[in-house]
């Protein structure tokens, strides 16, 4: 994609496979990012869209039917992309919401227009992200519930392996993860599955060109467990998918160690695994608070004043 001359309305193009060398280029380059910045989030989920705009990725996506402007992603002066962004979401008649500000990111704008925006921040969509050492050992007694629970698991299923996910065993854990869902929508048939499975089956069919890295849990002929990861910086992984069957204690448990461990041997660099949002789940957020974050990723919205506040 060449850069963007358009004065006013951006001439934002989906996001395809193909964008993904260019895209993390980009992103490389920058500091602490949030899960909605990696190249598979935003390839896998909605419809988004992108540019390049002065030197930098400018995005355009759908969040809770809103139309949003994810922080552009570039090293330097981010004024004038920024400047592009109110310009463009003036022409198209919508409110400017700039979407996952980092504390850095809000003062930023904040100091190049003061008094412009007000800012909202959400705690369910703060992601969780773990010290890659802690998910892989479980030392010490705040992790004593973990260990009980995978010794359970283990000596229940004492010859299950976490094998890499490839060609040879895809389709077994494909098939593992239509029955989670056949599962789940028998005990709860309003449940709402539809995002998450669409993404998910993107996942297994570009698994090789997103260069996702995968672990299935497998006993004997059977799939206990997956999930899917990729990089989102140079010291840390962000984790897609995670499957397991809830029924079988310390499936959950094993899956996740299994990942930090294989993440922790094949990239020694990698200091972090973001486990991504809680989305506001009393359930979901006990469970990631249970095994001890390293810091949580704060994010930000700012919504242009001129343009009324409705985040």
């Amino acid at each position: 994609m060449t850069e963007t001359k358009l004065i006013n309305k951006i001439d934002f193009a989906p996001i395809s496979i193909e964008d993904k060398e260019l895209y993390e280029s980009y992103l490389a380059a920058e500091s602490l990012r949030g899960c909605e910045f990696s190249f598979a989030n935003l390839y896998l989920w909605g419809r988004q869209s992108f540019a390049v705009v002065h030197n930098h990725i400018a995005l355009f996506s759908q969040f809770n039917r809103r139309s949003v402007y994810p922080y552009p992603i570039g090293v330097g002066d981010k004024r004038a992309v920024i400047d592009s962004i109110i310009a463009d979401s003036k022409a198209r008649g919508i409110s400017c919401r700039i979407t996952g500000l980092s504390e850095e990111a809000r003062e930023e704008i904040e100091e190049m227009y003061p008094g412009k925006f007000r800012f909202h921040s959400d705690e369910g969509s703060f992601d969780y992200v773990y010290d890659i050492n802690d998910l892989a050992d479980l030392v010490g007694k705040r992790y004593q519930a973990k260990r009980n629970h995978l010794n359970r698991f283990k000596e229940a299923f004492p010859s299950c392996k976490a094998e890499p996910i490839c060609e040879s065993n895809i389709s077994m854990v494909r098939e593992f993860a239509n029955d989670w869902y056949a599962s789940r929508l028998k005990e709860n048939p309003d449940a709402d599955y539809h995002m998450e499975r669409a993404a998910l089956e993107k996942a297994f069919r570009d698994y090789k060109r997103l260069g996702m890295e995968g672990l299935a849990l497998i006993s004997g002929d059977e799939v206990l467990g997956f999930t899917f990861a990729s990089r989102l910086s140079f010291d840390t992984f962000d984790v897609h998918f995670e499957k397991a069957l809830s029924e079988v204690q310390g499936s959950y448990a094993a899956i996740n160690q299994a990942l930090a461990r294989y993440i922790r041997d094949k990239y020694p660099s990698v200091r972090y695994l973001d486990r991504e949002e809680d989305m506001g789940l009393e359930g979901l957020r006990k469970a990631k608070l249970s095994y001890h974050p390293h810091h949580m990723v704060k994010k930000w919205w700012a919504c242009l004043l001129e343009e009324g506040y409705d985040y």
